[in-house]
């Protein structure tokens, strides 16, 4: 890790990450087709999905974040969630994981350190399957999930259009 970078703490997420939040899901959005959303967020619009992952529980919000160059304030380099995977009462022990990273947060290991502290939380949960989609072709992604031991379920071709063309989404799953 360069000498620029300061050490990486991670930590559930909290109403005051919001704006933050949604600055780093909204250049998903408007830049890639890693989610299907198609029109940027407000925090306020933000506000229920950050509502629905509390401290404790099955669905969680992890934040990461590093001391910022002046040493005044905390800066979010990205989050993990782990999500209801469906709403049927029967799918309660499933959840359907993910990792957004802020765009200069890449490849220093925050998605790993996410990750990491995620599954430790899952791990004291009643839940038996996290699930992955992951639109394709996103390399590092899938890297990601494979180091934490999922595995490719199947492919849904096609199944999403944005930016004037269909994408692919790839579903992996992990035991817990």
């Amino acid at each position: 890790m360069p000498s620029a970078h300061r050490e990486v703490q991670v930590r559930s997420g909290v109403e005051g990450d919001l704006a933050a939040l949604t600055d780093i899901y909204n250049h998903y959005v408007r830049e890639t087709a890693i989610t299907f959303d198609t029109a940027v967020f407000t925090p306020e619009e933000r506000r229920p999905w950050l509502l629905s992952h509390p401290e404790d529980g099955p669905h969680r919000l992890m934040v990461a974040t590093e001391e910022d160059p002046r040493g005044n304030s905390q800066r979010i380099l990205g989050y993990a969630t782990s999500s209801a995977f469906r709403p049927k009462p029967a799918y309660t022990t499933s959840v359907e994981v993910t990792v957004y990273l802020a765009p200069d947060a890449g490849r220093r290991g925050v998605g790993t350190l996410l990750y990491k502290a995620l599954f430790e939380a899952l791990a004291e949960q009643d839940v038996h399957r996290a699930y992955a989609g992951i639109a394709q072709p996103n390399e590092a992604s899938t890297r990601l999930h494979e180091r934490f031991g999922f595995r490719h379920v199947g492919t849904y071709r096609e199944v999403g259009r944005k930016f004037g063309r269909y994408w692919d989404v790839a579903w992996y799953e992990k035991e817990l």
